[in-house]
């Protein structure tokens, strides 16, 4: 049990976070919870397609030597892709085409509801798996790295629902999304190399400092914002 709440705690810490930036006309729980959900579920469905092309995909020793290039593959490509491509789907087609999502900070609020139910489930396997030492570990990296991944995503797909460049601004934030968790996953990927992993706090927190950025941005242009200080 304490291992289950250790894994779960940043993830609320994270969603209250983004609740409360949301300060001009919140969005229904009812679907905020759906959102979380299905990101929950995507995770798991993720995880086994993950776990079953890793039998097939091209080793990534050759020779007995390391290939950095198929580290890089499998960061960019195939982590990064599949994950960050499975929230979008959701993002896309869920959450953008409900008459709730009437603001440009929506974009961010339901990308973070969607992620943070992903990191859920992938948290609780990992720290089941690996203890207190993980949970501490991946409460300060991998969760916020998911948050970081999706509020970048969620703010180019705000602008997009109220954009006629709908397509573009929302593939832009799913590369932009998969340039950070690449980033991030292969400088960890890259173990074999002393010190490389400090590539991947650099990243993340060059993450955080364009989060807050987002955040704050689409906060101070909300349609809202004129008629809740009134």
């Amino acid at each position: 049990m304490h291992l289950l709440l250790l894994a779960i705690a940043p993830v609320f810490l994270i969603i209250l976070y983004i609740y409360y930036k949301d300060k001009y006309d919140k969005e229904p729980k009812r679907l905020l919870f759906y959102s979380f959900l299905l990101g929950a579920i995507v995770s798991i469905i993720v995880t086994t397609i993950l776990y079953i092309i890793s039998d097939y995909t091209i080793p990534i020793e050759i020779a007995g030597n390391t290939s950095v290039w198929q580290l890089f593959v499998k960061a960019f490509f195939i982590v990064a892709l599949i994950e960050e491509f499975s929230k979008y789907i959701i993002v896309r087609y869920f959450a953008q085409t409900n008459k709730a999502f009437n603001e440009q900070f929506d974009g961010i609020v339901y990308a973070v509801m969607v992620s943070m139910g992903f990191a859920a489930t992938e948290n609780i396997m990992y720290v089941l798996q690996g203890g207190i030492e993980t949970a501490l570990l991946r409460a300060f990296t991998a969760v916020p790295a998911h948050a970081t991944f999706a509020v970048l995503m969620g703010f180019f797909m705000g602008k997009a629902k109220f954009s006629q460049n709908r397509r573009r601004l929302n593939l832009l934030g799913l590369v932009l999304a998969i340039l950070f968790h690449g980033t991030y996953d292969f400088f960890l990927f890259l173990e074999f190399i002393p010190g490389i992993w400090i590539g991947a706090f650099i990243s993340l927190f060059i993450g955080l400092i364009l989060s807050r950025k987002a955040i704050r941005r689409h906060s101070n242009n909300s349609r809202f914002k004129d008629s809740f200080t009134l």
